[in-house]
């Protein structure tokens, strides 16, 4: 019997599982903890009800890491479809097309409005804002103040709860990166058949048959054929550590029974907050502060059953208007037809974001149901006698918040962590960075890879890794 002890990964979402598949597949002993009692994936889960599939917000499988997208076909070689991309801006009772198409744009905001989005755009390019430290700021300098306040002030605010003065300009050099007005107005009048340049612009992307949830549910039995252990319902309680590094965690289930995991090697794609104060002996003052003062958003998903075929011909939509609170709208029969049972049904995500606590949160789902119906009614999209079902679902810090301070507070905990030879964090909210699927699934692919003696810096994967937004895919 080997007497080397495994590695242990904390939380099944696409991180932890790649980081496990990665290790499992090298040959390694490996225990992943997964916090939930029924899903993996996380964020990324499918959620059931009913025969119907909904996903926990929109999961495109689309990057120019060849070794992510390797992964994506191991695990999962015949099951992919493809996924054409279409999404518009509700705003101000019209839609829009999104990405921007020139025409489209300049009928609905009228000439006149058009050409003081054009003069404002003329005005940030001569005069950009110094020092560029906040979203808006950021925005504005390749936007022009206008188009700002049409297109990115309401959504955002509605996204964050926070001003987008508040908001860190690393936010949107992070998620809008390689596009400019330029760029989408270019774009626009190449035509649709053209190659964008900007992530941000991709028209058609890969989506399991069965929802992102199917990926993660796969990955699971997989990892479980090939002799690793996926034990869903073990809530981390208590990391342990001494002089020589992590030495073991400790948990509960759901009935409040007590567990124990020994590890060489520890994995965390639990949330930064909750991994720093977990640990025994605590961390540092100054530490612990820093981890009580990272934000997250929360989020929740009204999934409406419509009685009606088909309800409008998007993958989703963008919902800037301030008359509603939802704001994202997923059609998912329009991302694979088996996320419906009955082909003369259409199933709408509402999608809410939210404080854990707040009004939003705290409603009932019948109240939530209630708002859902009137909003879409109220968006036009469906008539409420149509709605023969609802159900909801709530995610708990489904994104980090990049706050004016964020950055601060993470680099503090990261040169504190560095410590532990045995402990990486990785994945969006392991290193409260608002990672895409495939970064996330990159970090733990460098984690793996460091355990079994590579050198890698994990924390610079959608920093420096510009070739993930805009460039050529680099290995």
């Amino acid at each position: 019997m080997s007497t080397v002890k495994p590695v242990v990964i904390m939380g099944a979402g696409p991180a932890g599982l790649t980081a496990a598949w990665e290790l499992c597949r090298a040959g390694r002993e490996v225990v992943v903890w997964e916090a939930d009692p029924v899903y993996v994936g996380g964020i990324s889960r499918t959620v059931q009800a009913e025969g119907f599939r909904f996903d926990i917000g929109g999961h495109r499988f689309f990057s120019k890491s060849p070794e992510v997208n390797e992964v994506w076909r191991q695990i999962m070689p015949d099951d992919f479809i493809d996924c054409p991309r279409l999404s518009r801006i509700y705003y101000k009772g019209r839609f829009f097309n999104y990405p921007l198409e020139a025409l489209d744009a300049f009928f609905k905001l009228g000439p006149v409005e058009t050409f003081k989005i054009v003069l404002s755009y003329i005005k940030a390019r001569l005069h950009p804002i110094k020092p560029e430290l906040s979203f808006k700021q950021w925005v504005v300098n390749r936007f022009g103040e206008r188009l700002f306040n049409h297109f990115f002030k309401s959504y955002t605010e509605k996204v964050w709860g926070i001003s987008c003065d508040e908001i860190s300009a690393d936010w949107a050099a992070q998620r809008i990166k390689g596009l400019s007005l330029r760029e989408a107005v270019l774009s626009a009048f190449k035509g649709k058949n053209s190659a964008p340049t900007a992530k941000t612009l991709i028209r058609t992307f890969f989506y399991p048959r069965l929802g992102p949830g199917q990926m993660w549910e796969t990955a699971t039995a997989k990892i479980r054929e090939i002799g690793g252990k996926v034990i869903l319902d073990r809530k981390v309680q208590t990391i342990h550590w001494d002089e020589t590094g992590v030495t073991h965690i400790t948990g509960t289930n759901q009935q409040g029974e007590f567990f124990q995991q020994e590890g060489s090697s520890f994995i965390s794609s639990i949330p930064l907050q909750e991994l720093m104060l977990s640990l025994d002996p605590p961390a540092p003052p100054a530490v612990a502060q820093a981890a009580r003062s990272l934000r997250y958003r929360d989020f929740l998903t009204v999934c409406l059953v419509v009685d009606r075929a088909h309800v409008f011909p998007d993958t989703w939509i963008y919902i800037h208007d301030p008359s509603v609170k939802v704001g994202r709208v997923q059609n998912y029969k329009n991302w694979s037809a088996a996320m419906v049972p009955d082909s003369k049904l259409t199933s709408l995500g509402m999608e809410y974001f939210c404080f854990e606590g707040d009004q939003l949160w705290t409603s009932s789902d019948y109240d939530l149901a209630k708002l859902a119906i009137k909003e879409a009614a109220q968006i036009g999209l469906i008539k409420e006698s149509e709605i023969k079902d609802a159900f909801v679902v709530r995610m708990p810090k489904a994104y980090p918040i990049y706050d004016q301070d964020y950055h601060r507070h993470v680099e503090t905990i990261r040169e504190w962590v560095c410590q532990f030879a045995n402990l990486q964090p990785v994945g969006r909210n392991g290193m409260h960075h608002y990672n895409n699927q495939d970064h996330s699934m990159m970090t733990a692919m460098l984690a793996a890879r460091n355990i079994q003696g590579g050198d890698y810096d994990c924390w610079k994967v959608n920093t420096e890794a510009e070739y993930h937004e805009a460039g050529e895919s680099k290995s």
